[in-house]
C-alpha cells in the first residue's frame, strides 16, 4: 500500500488530513477520522518510515521469555481502515508556513490539517559511553525489539552479580516500565532460585521512585519490600562498560557518584522525531511539539495538531494518554474544519497497569490536577486502584487483544472516556 508518486493537490472541496506516524496515536486517530468522514469528504494519509506496528507494552515481557517480538508485531497498513492511504517513507521536514510535508522519497504532501503522532525517539548516543564497547554485551535497553531480544539472551546467561536498572532522564515512554522491569526481574530470579545472588538497583534522576508523590511512596515501599535498592537524584553522565576479565561496569553521575554493575538495563534519553527539529517552528528544544494541553492544537499554526508521545503536554508518555487524547483531538479537527471553537476537553487523563511480579499488578489513574487515588476504576465495581491484585495483572494481559481489536480501530470502549472518572474513587 506504499505510495510511490508525488501527491500535491486535492480534488474539488475534499479536505486532506495528513497524519505523521502510524503508531498507537496515529493509527487510532486515522481510524476515528475515517469513521467520521466519508471518503469523498476527506482524504486521510498516514506516513511512517517502516511497516512494523509493535505492541510496545509487550516489550517489557520479552526479556523474561513471556512474550515474543514476532507475536507483538503486525503490519502497520493492516491496522488501518479501508479508505486510508498508507505511505511508507522517511519524513524529511514539514514546511508549516506553506502546509506541506516533504518525504525522503521525493513526495510532497500538501495538507489542510496536519497531525503529528511520530512519538518519542531513543537517543542512546547522547549519553557518553552508552553505545560503546559494552552495548548489547553488558549494557542493554528493552525499549526496542532488538534490545529486548538481546537482553533476554543476557538474562538467560546471568547467574549472579549486580543488575542495575537506570533511567537517564525524563521524559520517557511509559514511565512505569523501568520499575516494572525491576519487579519482574526480582520475580524472575526468585523463580530461578538465584535471587540471593543478585543485587538489584533502580537508579533514577527523580527524588523518588515515580513522578507522582502518592504513587512514588507506594512504589518505593514495594522496592524496599523486595530488597531492590533505590538510588535517587542520580543524573547519569557516563556509562562505563566492564571491559571483561571480571571487572565491573559503572554508571557515573554528573556529580561523580558511581553505581557499579555487572549487567545494566538502561532507559536512554528520549527526544521527539528528528524531522521535527528540521521543521522551523514545529518543535521545542527536545523536538517535541508544543500544543495546547487541553485542545491538542499545536502552537505553531491552527491547522496543526499533535498527540501521544510527540507532544510536550505534562502527562505521561503512555499509550493510555494517546487513547484518551485521540477522541478529543478528532473532535477538535472536525471543529476546526467547520470553523467552530475547539473544545478544551483533555484533562491529562492517564492510567497505567504496573506489574509487580508474582502474578499481581497495581493500577493507577490520574490527570493533570489529581494524584492517583484509591478506590476502583472505571467505577465503584471496577478494578482496584493503588492496590496489588491478581485482577489487575489479568487486566494488563487482557489489554493486548483490546489494543488490537478495540483501541487501534478507534472504537469507543463502554464506560471509558477521555475524562478522568471520579466515581468509585476515594478522596483524601
Amino acid at each position: 500500500m506504499a505510495m510511490a508518486t508525488s501527491v500535491t493537490t486535492r480534488e474539488g472541496g475534499m479536505k486532506r488530513i495528513v497524519i505523521l506516524g502510524g503508531g498507537t496515536g496515529g493509527t487510532l486517530v486515522a481510524n476515528r477520522l475515517r469513521r467520521a468522514y466519508r471518503p469523498e469528504a476527506a482524504e486521510i494519509i498516514v506516513v511512517d518510515r517502516d511497516g512494523d506496528h509493535v505492541y510496545q507494552p509487550g516489550l517489557l515481557f520479552v526479556p523474561f521469555g513471556r512474550a515474543d517480538v514476532r507475536r507483538i508485531t503486525r503490519p502497520r497498513w493492516a491496522q488501518l481502515r479501508s479508505g486510508i492511504s498508507y505511505c511508507q517513507a522517511r519524513i524529511n521536514h514539514v514546511d508549516v508556513e506553506n502546509d506541506r510535508v516533504y518525504l525522503g522519497n521525493g513526495t510532497v504532501l500538501g495538507y489542510d490539517v496536519l497531525i503529528v503522532a511520530t512519538g518519542a525517539r531513543l537517543q542512546p548516543e547522547e549519553t557518553d559511553g552508552l553505545t560503546g564497547p559494552g552495548w548489547q554485551k553488558d549494557v542493554f535497553t528493552f525499549y526496542t525489539p532488538e534490545g529486548a531480544e538481546a537482553l533476554r539472551r543476557a538474562l538467560d546467561r546471568f547467574t549472579g552479580g549486580r543488575l542495575v536498572v537506570g533511567l537517564v532522564d525524563m521524559p520517557i515512554k511509559c514511565p512505569v516500565a523501568p520499575l516494572e522491569f525491576c519487579f519482574l526481574a526480582d520475580d524472575f530470579f526468585r523463580r530461578r532460585g538465584i535471587r540471593d545472588r543478585v543485587h538489584l538497583s533502580y537508579v533514577t534522576p527523580l527524588d523518588g521512585a515515580f513522578t507522582k508523590p502518592v504513587a512514588s511512596h507506594q512504589l518505593g515501599g514495594l522496592l524496599a519490600d523486595k530488597g531492590i535498592e533505590l538510588v535517587t537524584e542520580f543524573s547519569t553522565g557516563t556509562v562505563q562498560a566492564s571491559g571483561g576479565a571480571g571487572a565491573e561496569g559503572r554508571l557515573v553521575s554528573y556529580d561523580e557518584r558511581e553505581v557499579p554493575f555487572d549487567l545494566a538495563v538502561i532507559v536512554p534519553l528520549h527526544g521527539g522525531a528528528g524531522y521535527v527539529g528540521r521543521s522551523p517552528g514545529l518543535g521545542d528544544e527536545l523536538d517535541f511539539v508544543p500544543v495546547d494541553p487541553h485542545t491538542l492544537q499545536a502552537k505553531v499554526k491552527p491547522n496543526v495538531f499533535a498527540l501521544g508521545d510527540a507532544t510536550d503536554v505534562p502527562a505521561s508518555k503512555a499509550g493510555s494518554v494517546a487513547h484518551f487524547e485521540g477522541e478529543v483531538l478528532v473532535g477538535n479537527v472536525r471543529r476546526y474544519l467547520t470553523g467552530e471553537p475547539l473544545a478544551a476537553a483533555f484533562d491529562g487523563h492517564t492510567n497505567c497497569f504496573i506489574e509487580i511480579g508474582g502474578g499481581r499488578a497495581l493500577l493507577i489513574d490520574f490527570n493533570y490536577d489529581t494524584e492517583p487515588l484509591t478506590g476502583h476504576y472505571p467505577g465503584p465495581f471496577g478494578l482496584p486502584l493503588l492496590r496489588p491484585s491478581r485482577l489487575n495483572h489479568l487486566g494488563k494481559l487482557a489489554f493486548q487483544p483490546l489494543y488490537w481489536h478495540g483501541l487501534l480501530p478507534g472504537r469507543d470502549i463502554p464506560g471509558i472516556g477521555p475524562a478522568m472518572p471520579v466515581r468509585g474513587k476515594s478522596r483524601p
